[in-house]
């Protein structure tokens, strides 16, 4: 994979590691239309890319996301809307369904799609600077109801939403949105060891493991036993004897 021209995204790539970057820094990296195409095909890119072990994904300038672009929202039909939204569902989901480990770098403030966009990284690494609010009922909207309750559980998430109130990077830690907090000057540093660190594991043993975290919590524990059992025998297939 070689740096990837978008509109309003960045690719790159430095040995294993690949990272994204929400690029709209005039306005705060703001989600567009445009951002969640660019964001489906970079992750497309990336799950055929068998060399790429880690995906970083951060923002440019000051803010990670500040959430739905509103300018635009205002200019669509109400008909056109709803399109719109499931344009960001697509964006959000094909994050999720990257094989390698995705990795959210959040320096500043994740608002609303920013929050969603960090929800759907395996995990968070935050700038103490960080801030995260879900404004969505405020803005008289309904979204972020099913990553939110599984990352912080639902009394959290009910209060979260319903309040739409700012939260600092140790909060978000606590409830279990943000793995770990750093100082700023320590989060670029900190990233990019963690990020050395994973990707010198097995390739396949990795995305095996992702795939079976993910899919064994959706079902049974003796259905998640077997995916488990499945992924074994799955890494062992090629190994020498």
């Amino acid at each position: 994979m070689t740096d990837t021209p978008f509109d309003n995204i960045l690719l790159t790539r430095q040995d294993a590691i690949a990272t994204i970057t929400l690029n709209r820094p005039s306005v705060r990296n703001a989600c567009n239309a445009q951002m969640c195409s660019d964001l489906i095909a970079a992750a497309a890119i990336l799950a055929g890319d068998a060399t790429v072990r880690v995906v970083l994904i951060r923002g440019a300038g000051n803010a990670f996301c500040a959430g739905l672009d509103l300018k635009e929202q205002q200019m669509l039909a109400p008909s056109e809307r709803l399109a719109r939204r499931v344009h960001g569902f697509t964006a959000y989901a094909a994050i999720e369904r990257i094989p390698q480990a995705v990795i959210g770098i959040v320096h500043g403030p994740a608002f609303g799609s920013g929050c969603e966009i960090a929800g759907a990284c395996d995990f968070v690494l935050a700038s103490s600077e960080a801030t995260f609010c879900y404004p969505e009922v405020a803005r008289g909207i309904v979204g972020a109801t099913q990553r939110l309750p599984r990352l912080a559980g639902m009394r959290m998430a009910k209060e979260l939403l319903f309040t739409s109130r700012v939260f600092d990077a140790g909060e978000a830690k606590e409830i279990g949105l943000v793995n770990h907090v750093y100082r700023p000057d320590e989060l670029d540093g900190a990233a990019a060891d963690m990020a050395r660190r994973i990707a010198s594991a097995d390739p396949v043993t990795l995305r095996l493991t992702k795939r079976c975290v993910e899919h064994g919590l959706e079902t049974t524990r003796e259905g998640a036993m077997a995916l488990e059992l499945l992924a074994i025998e799955e890494s062992l297939r090629d190994k020498p004897v």
